[in-house]
């Protein structure tokens, strides 16, 4: 995972559950859509998430790209 880049909070729905978190766009990548297309990347790598509008925050989620049903910005 790159160390330096753009730090962004998107909002991801999978079949299962809806995650808002932070995701570390690469300084080469300017938009969130870049880094998911990139076929480099198979997961989608999100920290400080919520998971399903809950009050508890889990510090990191890795989701399969596959999974991934829509991704808008928080």
């Amino acid at each position: 995972m790159p160390t330096e880049g753009k730090k962004v909070r998107i909002k991801v729905r999978t079949v299962h559950s809806t995650y808002i978190g932070d995701i570390l766009l690469p300084a080469m990548r300017n938009r969130v859509s870049d880094y998911f297309n990139d076929d480099k990347f198979m997961f989608l790598n999100l920290t400080d998430v919520r998971i399903d509008n809950s009050k508890d925050q889990v510090e990191f989620v890795c989701l399969n790209k596959h999974q991934i049903e829509s991704i808008s910005l928080a």
